[in-house]
């Protein structure tokens, strides 16, 4: 056994990661079988009752925690941050107790090459229930590695121990800090002395050492970047346990979107470095932006709305913009819009929200006409968010109506780029919803508008060459009908119909089975109207009438549903057969009891009986869809009512499901088979074959 754990432990240290991983992790269920499976009381700190293996690896990790190797003491590191995060028994605190030093030890010794581990371990520690004891020394020297650990260090640490529920308070506040010295360093560095107050009362570490590490080029961007995520994340969490300063970090942030910029002039020495060393980072300034917008959801910060926007509207005129910067800076505008519109609403700034909106739509009409395509394809997703967002917005509705923004979006279905003309198609979708579906009639009338786009949308479904643009309509499509956007019964029926003739012999898979969702809301809207179950799609209970089986299946084929249902059966790209073979199901479920299934032989009986059973056996020899019958042939009439009546009944969906559901590799399912799938991609070199097994 001794020679064995010599081994392992040798391999700790194995070039390969994998097999270092894997030497670590096996220690560490080692250790965990011995104690659990070989004691009969509670361990104590005394060595003799530890058992034999588990005394002989946990003499090894003290052993190299005080030796001078910096690869040892990371070994064992390694082990016990594992050890900590996967073993929550009572004895974990007796071995923590026996290290406990060694590791305080390590924090104040600012030289050893072990504290860039020491965040992950006393993290790991924190989050077990057996140190939950808010009085224990545990606490103490987590405020320990708090103060020594470097702000980079210190970071991860500090946004786990406010995630956790259980965690001192006085903790709390100390992380909280900790995360918020780079960001209350740059609002100092910016205003005169005393112009505003900083995030912090005082610091946990040296704001010296803060101010350096802002000072110099290479640690300036890592540093911020590293804090925005940190925040960013504390941001999304439903219950925070601390207070932030909102108000201050939102100032914080302009400041830093300002500096990186060049829009902000500092005031002070530390300002004008720190400035230098940002202008132009993309790095900092996406990772501001997403705080920004998260931040919009945070009351408090009103009083600054109109500041905030000129930065954001600063970003979105300059032409120094990045594109993938300029997609932040919209998505952080959309985020507060939202917010604009609900103070407007609630305190009667309408004067101002009129202005903000006029100048979005007029930077957002030049974004539309860009020679980029990145940016033309960014302005259109901003404007698809702002109408999911706004458009029950009187003042939104006016300001986008009198801006071009419609007529140039609408332009952008014929753009060169793919891209672009499936984001046009989605933005001229949802635009749809004020254009052409609101109660009034803006631009020309209703009516019109309605037929222009949708004619300009199908056109686009059964021409263009790209995928993407067509799956963007078969999208936008299914979302006008789940919305009751495509007129009365027979209108949606013939619209339905239209749009599955051209779907079901498009090339790409994803616009069949988009197809197939357009179906699945028909249908369900269908047997609601119709009175056969309740719509999951209508928003209150409507008045519906009663009526039979036979008259929704006879809805259903006329618009001709049941011949794309039972040929996508048997596409060649199984997620549209899976697909299939649910609606079906869910179908068979509305029209028949499980009771009442008829016995499949019975089917001859039926009038229809000689085509329903050339159908079953087609589908249980998965024949593909381009041999698949049209109505009639063969007897499957899928047109008429009381053969499709039968087909549901009879043919054994569930069958047919378990079927498509089986994975591609049930015929041959092994780790031999796999590896001789790899080496036969990659080749039969020597390194392959090692790396194989």
């Amino acid at each position: 056994a001794t020679g064995s754990l010599d081994v392992i432990f040798t391999l700790q240290g194995d070039p390969s990661l994998f097999v270092a991983s894997a030497a670590s992790q096996l220690l560490v269920h080692m250790l965990t079988f011995s104690v659990e499976s070989e004691t009969s009381k509670p361990v104590s700190t005394k060595d003799c009752e530890w058992p034999v293996c588990a005394q002989m690896i946990i003499k090894h990790i003290e052993e190299s925690l005080q030796s001078s190797s910096a690869s040892h003491i990371e070994h064992s590191l390694k082990l016990l941050t594992s050890l900590f995060g996967s073993c929550y028994a009572a004895w974990t605190e007796v071995l923590w107790l026996s290290i406990a030093k060694q590791i305080e030890s390590f924090l104040m010794e600012e030289t050893v090459q072990a504290q860039p581990m020491l965040a992950n371990l006393l993290l790991n520690v924190a989050r077990s229930p057996v140190f939950s004891d808010t009085e224990g020394s545990f606490w103490a020297l987590v405020t320990s590695a708090l103060e020594h650990l470097t702000p980079v260090q210190a970071g991860p640490l500090a946004v786990g121990l406010l995630r956790l529920c259980k965690c001192p308070q006085d903790v709390r506040i100390q992380a909280l800090t900790v995360l918020l010295q780079p960001m209350d360093c740059i609002l100092r560095a910016a205003s005169q002395p005393l112009e505003y107050a900083g995030l912090l009362d005082e610091s946990v570490t040296d704001p010296v050492t803060v101010e350096s590490l802002l000072s110099s080029k290479t640690s300036c961007a890592g540093l911020l970047c590293q804090t925005l995520a940190h925040l960013e994340k504390l941001l999304s969490l439903k219950h925070l346990r601390v207070d932030l300063p909102c108000v201050s970090l939102l100032r914080s942030l302009m400041t830093i979107l300002q500096f990186c910029n060049g829009f902000l002039s500092p005031a002070s020495p530390l300002g004008s470095t720190i400035s230098r060393n940002l202008i132009n980072c993309f790095r900092v300034q996406k990772s501001a932006l997403d705080v920004l917008a998260a931040l919009s959801d945070k009351k408090g910060c009103d009083s600054l709305i109109r500041s905030l926007f000129d930065v954001l509207l600063a970003y979105l005129e300059s032409p120094n913009t990045s594109p993938t910067v300029l997609k932040k800076a919209f998505q952080a505008t959309s985020k507060w819009l939202v917010r604009l519109q609900e103070l407007s609403c609630s305190n009667s700034q309408c004067q101002q929200t009129e202005k903000i909106l006029e100048d979005v739509f007029l930077v957002l009409q030049k974004r539309l006409c860009s020679p980029c395509w990145e940016v033309r394809d960014s302005s259109l997703e901003f404007l698809t968010a702002m109408i999911k967002c706004l458009r029950g917005q009187d003042e939104f509705r006016q300001s986008l109506l009198s801006s071009e923004v419609p007529r140039l979006a609408e332009n952008l279905l014929e753009d060169a780029e793919s891209y672009v003309r499936a984001s046009a198609v989605t933005a001229v979708g949802h635009l749809a919803f004020i254009t052409c579906f609101a109660p009034e009639s803006p631009l020309g009338g209703n009516q019109y508008n309605k037929e222009n786009t949708v004619a300009k949308l199908q056109e686009i479904l059964s021409t263009d060459s790209e995928g993407f643009p067509r799956r963007a309509v078969i999208s936008i499509f299914t979302t006008w009908l789940r919305e009751g956007c495509t007129g009365q019964q027979e209108d949606t029926e013939q619209f339905v119909s239209r749009v599955i003739q051209t779907v079901e012999h498009d090339l790409d898979w994803e616009v069949r089975l988009g197809g197939l969702e357009l179906v699945e809301v028909f249908c369900s809207k269908t047997i609601c109207q119709l009175g056969l179950s309740e719509c999951p799609y209508a928003p209150v209970p409507s008045a519906v009438t009663s009526s039979t089986p036979q008259n929704v299946l006879q809805v259903f084929c006329q618009a001709k549903l049941f011949g794309f249902l039972f040929r996508s059966l048997c596409d060649c790209d199984k997620p549209v057969g899976q697909r299939a073979c649910d609606i079906l199901i869910g179908l068979r479920g509305n029209f028949y009891p499980i009771s009442s299934l008829e016995n499949p032989r019975e089917i001859e009986d039926s009038p229809a009986g000689h085509g329903i059973a050339w159908l079953q056996r087609t589908l249980r020899q998965g024949s593909l869809a381009q041999n698949f019958p049209t109505d009639g042939e063969n007897g499957v009439d899928f047109q008429d009512p009381e053969s499709m009546m039968v087909a549901l009944g009879a043919i054994d969906l569930l069958e047919l499901h378990d079927e498509l559901n089986k994975s591609s590799d049930h015929v041959e399912e092994s780790p031999q088979s796999l590896l001789q799938d790899i080496l036969a991609t990659v080749g039969t070199i020597e390194e392959n074959e090692v790396d194989c097994y």
